[in-house]
């Protein structure tokens, strides 16, 4: 598959375990009320963001935002 970069954003699947990614994030969120759920999300994504830089999470939320367009 072609990488589908158009800046600094990788939208192209990046995981070597996709499937075990997704179920460490189920499996962090087990045990936990939605408030605790809320906030264990919010700090995950500030830890991911201060990682990509100003650059990759700028242009991941305009993406994100766009694909809300079509929900």
């Amino acid at each position: 598959m072609a990488d589908t970069t158009t800046g600094a954003l990788r939208r192209t699947l990046n995981l070597a375990r996709p499937d075990d990614a997704y179920n460490a994030i189920v499996e962090a969120h087990r045990d936990l009320d939605d408030a605790q759920c809320r906030a264990f999300d919010a700090r995950l994504i500030l830890l991911l963001a201060n990682h990509v830089g100003d650059e990759v999470l700028y242009e991941a939320l305009a993406a994100a935002r766009e694909t809300m367009e079509d929900a």
